[in-house]
């Protein structure tokens, strides 16, 4: 653990990637910047993915432009940072099997059409083609979004920690955070930093990150669990698709990567897992009788309504960028790119007040 600086323009707490996004975007635009990461980059939140990006966020149009923007971006990734991330094209299906999903859907389609995703109505019939394993007896119709990828989480991390050190950008690994001080002095066992601006990007850590700034920021943790299984060996590559159960599946290489929530208040895990395993074999037939075996684990950071907070804190040299709620991923560029806006009284490219934490109090008050 080396020594941290006296100083800085901007301290970064979290070394996923977010922060390590937002470290990107400041050292490229000329600001002085430490991060700070507890662990190693990449090893909270943003090592619990299933791998994804994609732009349709079913019922909120706001998270899916963030999504737009960031997936051009990453189109752009491997010219501006030299680190090829590995997309590849799979695609992201949304079974429906109630009529109000449908509806849901026909409602909320020009709202996300207007914030430039790609996304139509399919029949059933339509879904059991982009994904063979779907049943098509078993759904009234699914949304399929074209602009989902296949990626390497970790090279993201890995490539946008090199670009900001490149723009000279110090990142400190295995250095947390002990203590914030309200002048924004930041106290680590490497020594302590002074900063102008603090950005709060710890991801599950983020509300106690916050709390030593008295800064309230209403995030939580979510432990997540994703799991492997066998594929049907004549199954073509499988776009990602999603049940209204809340089970998720995808391929991954030779494999299927199952996710489906977390055990309920009181349920022991072995009864979640059989859970999962009745709802898979329900869902799509061929994979009936497969085992789960373990894939990874950890928390993601999750705010009440699933959507990120960004924002500046009114009393604090606070900028917060956390409750991504396992969606970071698909939305770390353009997130950056409102920090940076942030920190720097700059012009942002979207309105930032619906992703303030000012949303939650409002909804208190009311």
């Amino acid at each position: 653990m080396s020594g941290v600086p006296e100083r800085t323009d901007a301290l970064i707490i979290g070394g996923g990637v977010i922060g390590a996004a937002v470290a990107g975007q400041l050292a490229a635009a000329g600001v002085g910047t430490v991060l700070l990461e507890r662990g190693a980059l990449g090893s909270g939140a943003s090592g619990t993915t299933a791998g994804v990006l994609r732009t349709y966020f079913p019922g909120n149009d706001l998270i899916s432009g963030m999504a737009v923007r960031s997936l051009m971006a990453y189109h752009e990734f491997g010219a501006r940072t030299g680190t090829d991330i590995g997309l590849r094209q799979t695609g992201f299906l949304v079974l429906f099997t109630e009529e109000h999903q449908v509806a849901d859907f026909r409602r909320t389609h020009a709202a996300q059409r207007a914030a430039g995703v790609r996304v139509e109505l399919v029949t059933a019939t339509e879904a059991a083609r982009l994904n063979p394993l779907v049943d098509p007896r078993t759904v009234l119709a699914a949304a399929w979004s074209p602009d989902a990828y296949a990626c390497d989480p970790a090279a993201i991390v890995r490539g946008y920690a090199g670009a900001a050190q490149r723009a000279g950008a110090l990142l400190h690994t295995d250095t947390p955070v002990t203590g914030i001080d309200p002048d924004g002095r930041v106290h680590t066992p490497a020594g302590s930093i002074r900063a102008d601006t603090i950005v709060c990007a710890a991801g599950p850590w983020a509300g106690a990150v916050a709390a030593m700034a008295e800064v309230s920021l209403p995030v939580t943790t979510y432990p997540v669990e994703l799991l492997l299984t066998a594929a049907p060996a004549e199954i073509p590559t499988l776009p990602m698709t999603l049940h209204p159960s809340g089970l998720r599946i995808r391929g991954w290489d030779d494999r299927i990567l199952v996710g489906m929530g977390r055990p309920e208040p009181g349920e022991a895990r072995a009864g979640w897992l059989d859970r999962v395993t009745r709802r898979l074999a329900s869902t799509f037939p061929a994979l009936a009788g497969n085992p789960l075996e373990p894939g990874w684990s950890g928390d993601l950071d999750v705010s009440p309504d699933g959507m990120a907070f960004l924002g500046r804190d009114p009393a604090r040299p606070v900028v917060y960028a956390a409750g991504f709620s396992g969606q970071g991923l698909c939305q770390a560029p353009a997130a950056a790119e409102l920090v940076r806006a942030l920190v720097l009284g700059e012009r942002p490219w979207t309105d930032p007040a619906p992703f303030t934490t000012d949303r939650c109090r409002a909804h208190t008050a009311g």
